[in-house]
C-alpha cells in the first residue's frame, strides 16, 4: 500500500518506519527541511532503539523516503497518517493548530479520493473538524473529489515503540466507513497475525479510547505512589505491597512502579487535555486532578527531602550533588516533563550545584540547563560523583542497577545515595555503609 506520513517526531517516524518495513511504500513529510535533508542521508534524529536501522534498511530497499512537498507524498497514497505534535495550551486544553493545518493543505493538494488518518493524540471530535476543513477547502477549489477521516490512535511506549508497533496489544480504528475499516485491516493485518487485534468503532470513542488508556496508567502511577507515601509513615515496604497487589490479575504488576511520577511527552499532557475535556463538558474529573497533583508532589518530593537530609549540615547551599538520570525514564533523550527537571530547578534555585550524567539524554540536557550556572553535565557517571555530597539515582538506565559502590564510597565525601527508581536494597546497601533513602521504603 502506498503511504503518506505527515511529520516525522516519535509518531511520524515510527509508524513510517514499521510500515515500510512490512513492505508498504512510504513517503514521509516534514516542513523543516534540514530534518529532511538528515532522514535522507540516513541519520535519524530522535532516539528509539533500534529505528535508525529501520530506517536506514528501507530507505536503502527504496520504501521510504522523505520530503518538504505534500503534493509529492499525496501523490497516489492510499491513506494520508496526520502525525503532527498537539502540545498542551496554558489552559490544558490541546493545541490543534498544526492538525488544522494539514487538514488545510490535505484539502489544497490532494488529487485523488483520500483517507485521511488522524494518528495524532487529539481531543473527542477532532475527526469530525478534519473532516469539516477539508471538505471545505474541496468546495473552494469545485472539486468532488471525497475524504474519509478515521480516527487511529498510536499506544507506543518511548523505548519500546519499535516493538510496540509491529506487535499491538490492539489496534483501534474510529471509522463510521467500511471500506476505510476494510482498507485499515488490509494495512494492520501484518502486524496482527496471531489474533483479531483490530478493533472497529465510532472516530468518537476512539479518540476518547486514547485518553481513557492513558489516564488509566498516569493513574495507576499516581495511586502507587501515594502508597509508597503511606508505606514511609505506617512502616510498610512498598516493594513486598506492590508484590502483593500486582499478583492479582483483576491489577497486575505494569505500571505500579513507585518513583518520581511521571513524565514524558503523553501522560501529563493527556491528563490535562482530558480534564480540560470533561469541564468543557461540564463534568468535574475528581480523579485525574487528584492523579495530576499527586503526580505534581511527587516529582518535587525527593528534592525536598534532600534538602531536609541537609538541614543539620546548614542546608544545601554550596554543596554539590551527583545526578543519575535526566531522562523522564530510560531507554529514550526525551526529557519533556521529567522529574529531574524539577529537582534541578528546585535544589539549583536554594544555592545547591548539580553534576549529572545520562548516557543518552545529555545533549538535550545542556539545552535545558544552558543559562543555570549551577548545573554541570558531564559524560561520565562516576566524574559526576567526584567531591560530590550525595548521589540521586533519577532514572533507571540499566547501567546504573549494580554501580561498583566502592568505587562510590571513595569520590563521594560521605556514602549518601538518594534511589528516585528503588533499584537497590535497603539492607544490602546499610551493609555497604550508605546512608540510603529510596521509596516507600525504611531508610538504611
Amino acid at each position: 500500500m502506498k503511504l503518506c506520513i505527515i511529520g516525522t517526531g516519535y509518531v511520524g517516524l515510527v509508524s513510517a518506519a514499521c510500515f515500510a518495513e512490512m513492505g508498504n511504500t512510504v513517503t514521509c513529510i516534514d516542513v523543516n527541511s534540514a530534518v529532511v535533508e538528515k532522514l535522507n542521508a540516513g541519520s535519524v534524529h530522535i532516539f528509539e532503539p533500534g529505528l535508525e536501522d529501520m530506517v536506514r534498511r528501507s530507505r536503502a530497499d527504496g520504501r521510504l523516503r522523505f520530503t518538504s512537498s505534500l503534493a509529492k507524498g499525496l501523490d497516489g497514497a492510499a491513506c494520508a497518517f496526520i502525525c503532527v505534535g498537539t502540545p498542551s495550551l496554558p489552559d490544558g486544553s490541546c493545541n490543534l493548530s498544526y492538525v488544522e493545518q494539514v487538514a488545510r493543505e490535505i484539502g489544497r493538494d490532494m488529487r485523488t479520493n483520500l483517507i485521511v488518518v488522524d494518528k495524532s493524540t487529539v481531543p473527542v471530535g477532532t475527526a469530525d473538524m478534519v473532516r469539516g476543513i477539508i471538505e471545505r477547502k474541496l468546495v473552494a477549489r469545485k472539486s468532488a473529489l471525497a475524504v474519509t477521516v478515521v480516527s487511529n490512535p498510536e499506544f507506543l511506549k518511548e523505548g519500546a515503540a519499535i516493538v510496540d508497533f509491529m506487535k499491538p496489544d490492539r489496534v483501534i480504528v474510529g471509522t463510521d466507513s467500511e471500506k476505510a475499516a476494510a482498507v485499515m485491516r488490509e494495512l494492520y493485518e501484518p502486524f496482527a497475525r496471531t489474533r483479531d487485534k483490530i478493533l472497529v468503532m465510532s472516530q468518537r470513542s476512539a479518540e476518547m479510547t486514547k485518553y481513557a488508556a492513558n489516564c488509566m496508567l498516569a493513574t495507576k502511577i499516581s495511586f502507587i505512589n501515594e502508597i509508597a507515601t503511606i508505606c514511609e509513615r505506617v512502616g510498610s515496604d512498598v516493594r513486598d505491597v506492590r508484590a502483593g497487589i500486582g499478583s492479582d490479575s483483576r491489577i497486575g504488576y505494569q505500571f505500579i512502579y513507585p518513583g518520581l511520577g511521571y513524565g514524558g511527552s503523553c501522560f501529563p499532557k493527556d491528563v490535562k487535555a482530558l480534564v480540560h475535556t470533561a469541564s468543557e463538558a461540564g463534568v468535574e474529573p475528581l480523579v485525574l486532578n487528584a492523579v495530576e497533583a499527586v503526580n505534581a508532589f511527587h516529582k518535587q518530593r525527593m528534592a525536598l527531602r534532600i534538602q531536609e537530609y541537609f538541614v543539620p549540615q546548614g542546608g544545601i547551599r554550596g554543596k554539590t550533588l551527583a545526578l543519575w538520570g535526566l531522562a523522564f525514564k530510560a531507554n529514550t533523550d526525551d526529557m519533556r516533563e521529567a522529574a529531574s527537571i524539577n529537582i534541578v530547578t528546585h535544589l539549583t534555585a536554594q544555592g545547591m550545584k548539580i553534576c549529572a550524567f545520562d548516557p543518552v539524554a545529555g545533549e538535550n540536557a545542556r539545552r535545558i540547563f544552558k543559562d543555570n550556572p549551577l548545573v554541570e553535565i558531564a559524560d561520565s557517571q562516576y566524574a559526576v560523583c567526584d567531591g560530590a555530597q550525595a548521589l540521586l539515582v533519577a532514572t533507571e538506565w540499566n547501567q546504573f542497577s549494580n554501580p561498583d559502590f566502592e568505587r562510590l564510597k571513595s569520590l563521594l565525601t560521605s556514602p549518601l545515595l538518594f534511589d528516585g527508581r528503588n533499584l537497590y536494597s535497603p539492607s544490602a546497601m546499610a551493609e555497604r555503609g550508605f546512608v540510603y533513602f529510596c521509596i516507600g521504603c525504611k531508610t538504611a
